[in-house]
């Protein structure tokens, strides 16, 4: 379980480092989609059939990253319509 959450953050950064512009996100956002953009990079590559979920593999990885880069453009959008609502 700690591994996975280190995983995430780690995945987490570098996909805000990847991610061009600015994002508004938290640590703990950070983390979050991380954690869950591993899951979902898991679940492909064991769909893909390189592995189990839990599994540390480049694939894995690779999809992990992506998953999280457009997570993190999804919270980012949300965000910023949100605070664009608010302004007004």
């Amino acid at each position: 379980m700690i591994g996975s959450l280190i995983a995430g953050l780690i995945i987490g950064a570098l996909a805000r480092l990847i991610k061009p512009g600015k994002q508004d996100l938290g640590i703990l956002a950070t983390l979050g989609l991380g954690v869950v953009g591993s899951l979902i990079g898991g679940t492909i590559a064991w769909l893909l059939g390189t592995g189990s979920i839990w599994e540390l593999n480049i694939i894995g990885f690779v999809l992990a990253v992506v998953a999280s880069i457009a997570l993190v453009g999804t919270a980012e959008a949300v965000t910023s319509k949100n605070r664009k609502a608010i302004s007004r």
